[in-house]
């Protein structure tokens, strides 16, 4: 029997019907056993209810077409080549959107167009729509793998096999799943919320302020239930990671390194990045090698974040250091602002000790243990801060000496490092007329100085290698050879941007989003697809997922810069007699690897 039927006594209704079944089951009951209530089958039929909001029998026909399409979109390049994982982590985030998208054209067209196609026409709509995946996804995957072999071959790499291809497919559905069934549980709970609201206000109002809660209850989850824990085990788990050191690292004995017995901080305080800055690095053997004279001992300052309780007492502590070292009377002073983990590119850092003989004093503070891609969302403010402070006080010290015996002062960032460095400063001009000579290496999207020169430059330079005013005091380079361009007078101090044409660190923007990038105009930088296009929502995806696999390129591609620091140092703060046979020897003691 279907809908109720409402007559003359006789009749059967659904009431009736439901009291039947009940009555009837109890016929199979064991003896003296009870049918559950109606009351109790009424809460199983809401439950299953409820239940089919979250896995219906048949997913959208919309939905599986944008599902299809964003899958064979999110195949196509981006800046770098993609692991298996990585592939598939794009591939299942773009086929729920796609799926969500094509799900709201759906439900928007049903509004408009009055009536449902026939069932021969949905029949048909279906068989086409299989039929179109069955092609449409094995041509992407082969299309996919010829893009990525392309950008492999730019960048020097190995071609992945095509059974780790196939493997995308099962990495895709897997996350797809995942993200699909939390949209419905959201979903489900909406439309419940919206439902008890019903009873109290309008529809227009329920379902409004329904979203407006579910939108809220789901960040609160997010928030409290995954991010603040999430964050909290990765501080412990890094925490855990700072507190070691590497093979190879011991305690210093030379009074002009942090962590000596000597030092005013204590070696064990130092974390891992710092103890391996402070117990690595040229000798002074080493230095005198190279440079056939000789060399002065180098000093190496640093200061962890478990050296003092504060950014402003670790600031002090590292002024201390200074002090004690006397590293005011050396050549060269330069401050390192540290990534996220607190790390110290040894390819830039022992550039500057060859380059000047020893006569140099490094500096450097840790002010997180994570790692720099989560550093850059959650502890940006920490970097700035610490830039400021570091930097500041070293050019407060140096402004007080006379101006005979004041050292060079030199700055080095990288990553999220070049965005503290910039903190330090108003704008170009304020750096330019403070210091001796900075080296950036691979800038974010936050960089403000780096950003407003790139907005400023020449007309006729690209977005990716930018000419601003002609290069007489900041210079842009993708190549080394880049510093010698513009064929102009170069003046002095020197501000040089290091930027692959391929580095998702520096590219990544949430404008991408909505936006095509001006890093996608023509001339495009080197290594950059010739196929790759801007496409709304993707390419915001594809980026980010580049960031996480950004340094397992070679040198010169994505966020590895392997040994240009030593032709930009060169440029920056060149020594008496520098050649290029010096040039390339250093080259060759750093390393590209």
């Amino acid at each position: 029997m279907s809908d109720a039927v409402v007559g003359p006594a006789g009749a059967t209704t659904e009431a009736d019907v439901r009291t039947i079944a009940v009555a009837d089951r109890s016929a199979f009951l064991p003896e003296g056993s009870e049918p559950a209530p109606a009351k109790s089958v009424g809460l199983r039929r809401r439950t299953g209810d409820r239940l089919r909001w979250v896995f219906r029998r048949r997913l959208c026909f919309g939905g599986l077409a944008g599902a299809v399409v964003f899958f064979g979109i999110s195949l196509t390049p981006s800046l770098l080549p993609r692991t298996v994982a990585v592939q598939g982590l794009v591939c299942g985030i773009a086929t729920v959107i796609g799926y969500g998208i094509g799900s709201a054209l759906s439900a928007g067209l049903r509004k408009l167009v009055a009536g449902e196609p026939g069932r021969r026409a949905k029949r048909i709509a279906w068989r086409v729509l299989v039929g179109a995946a069955v092609i449409f996804v094995p041509l992407f995957l082969v299309l996919g793998r010829s893009w990525q072999d392309d950008v492999r071959q730019l960048m020097g790499m190995e071609s992945l096999s095509a059974w780790k291809w196939g493997a995308i497919l099962v990495v895709t559905a897997a996350i797809a799943a995942l993200l699909l069934l939390i949209s419905r549980v959201v979903r489900g709970f909406a439309r419940v919320l919206i439902r008890f609201i019903d009873r109290f206000v309008p529809r227009a109002v329920s379902a409004t302020a329904g979203v407006v809660i579910t939108f809220f209850v789901v960040v609160g989850l997010i928030q409290g239930f995954l991010l603040d824990p999430a964050m909290e085990a990765l501080n412990a788990a890094y925490s855990v990671i700072n507190d070691g050191t590497e093979p190879g690292i011991a305690q210093p004995s030379q009074s002009e390194r942090s962590g000596s017995p000597a030092s005013l901080v204590p070696w064990e305080t130092l974390g891992t990045k710092g103890r391996n800055f402070i117990g690595s690095g040229p000798t002074r053997a080493e230095i005198s090698g190279f440079t056939d004279r000789p060399a002065e001992e180098p000093i190496r300052v640093y200061v962890g974040i478990d050296s003092a309780d504060s950014l402003a007492a670790r600031v002090d502590l590292a002024m201390a250091e200074l002090d004690r070292t006397d590293a005011w009377s050396r050549e060269v002073i330069t401050v390192f602002t540290t990534t996220g983990t607190g790390w110290v590119d040894a390819k830039a850092a022992d550039p500057v000790e060859y380059m000047h003989n020893g006569d140099t004093a490094l500096v450097a503070l840790q002010y997180s243990f994570l790692p720099s891609w989560i550093s850059f969302l959650v502890d940006a403010d920490k970097a700035a801060d610490a830039g400021r402070e570091m930097i500041g006080a070293i050019r407060e010290r140096i402004a007080d000496m006379p101006k005979d015996d004041r050292p060079k002062l030199l700055l080095f960032g990288e990553s999220l490092g070049s965005f503290g460095t910039e903190q330090a400063f108003d704008g170009i001009d304020d750096m330019i007329s403070s210091v001796d000579g900075a080296l950036l290496a691979g800038p974010v999207f936050q960089n403000e100085i780096h950003s407003a020169v790139t907005d400023a430059r020449d007309s006729e330079s690209p977005f990716w290698r930018p000419v601003y005013e002609g290069g007489e005091d900041v210079r842009f380079a993708v190549d080394v050879t880049d510093l010698a361009e513009p064929d102009t007078e170069w003046g002095f101090p020197r501000i040089v941007y290091l930027q692959n044409a391929t580095d998702p660190i520096t590219y990544w923007e949430p404008s991408l989003l909505w936006q095509a990038p001006e890093w996608l105009d023509e001339p495009r930088g080197p290594d950059v697809s010739d196929d790759m296009a801007w496409m709304p929502v993707v390419t915001f995806w594809q980026t980010a997922a580049d960031m996480i696999f950004s340094t397992g390129v070679p040198a010169g591609h994505g966020h590895s810069y392997g040994a240009n620091p030593v032709d930009a140092w060169a440029a920056i703060a060149p020594p008496q007699d520098w050649s290029a046979e010096k040039n390339q020897q250093l080259r060759d003691i750093v390393g590209d690897d």
